[in-house]
């Protein structure tokens, strides 16, 4: 599985340690989308592009690809990363304060529903809100959980897909 990152600055750091978390701990394949060096004035669109773009073309040719994007807080990131056709970017900066509930009853959790049941293919971190042990956790229970290919799941995504057409 390939796994491609992107941070600006304010995650230049977290991205760095995590690359070597998924490619050695983990074993999958990444490549690094920059940012190459801490530089503060640097502009996360310009980075994060670079990641989202080619995980949206791996989408358009069936291809399956994940994207971590790091930012201070990674809002900014997932806006971004969701402007790309076939991106679908979810959003964690620390622990809900409330569980969640599906509509069997099961608890769920931000990052087992973002697979789950929005099959997100792209995660975004705000570093200034997790730790990097938390972070690795996170993205090995991220990558680990399948799309629950559930009809009405498949058919909001679809729904998704078609408006950012």
């Amino acid at each position: 599985m390939k796994v491609y990152f992107a941070a600006d600055h304010a995650g230049f750091e977290l991205k760095n340690e995590l690359i070597h978390f998924v490619r050695d701990t983990l074993g999958h394949e990444v490549e690094d989308c920059g940012a190459f060096e801490n530089n503060p004035a640097d502009d996360y669109p310009d980075i994060i592009s670079v990641a989202a773009r080619k995980l949206s073309s791996d989408a358009a040719e069936g291809i399956e690809s994940f994207a971590v994007v790091v930012g201070a807080s990674g809002q900014g990131e997932a806006m971004c990363a969701n402007r790309f056709k076939g991106v679908r970017c979810a959003l964690y900066y620390g622990k809900a304060a409330k569980s969640q509930v599906d509509i069997k009853g099961v608890e769920l959790d931000m990052i087992s529903s973002s697979r789950e049941h929005n099959n997100a293919n792209a995660l975004s971190l705000g570093a200034r809100f997790i730790s990097q042990r938390e972070a690795e956790e996170i993205i090995r229970r991220w990558l680990s959980v399948p799309f629950s290919g559930d009809e009405r799941h498949v058919r909001r995504i679809q729904k998704i897909d078609e408006r950012s057409a």
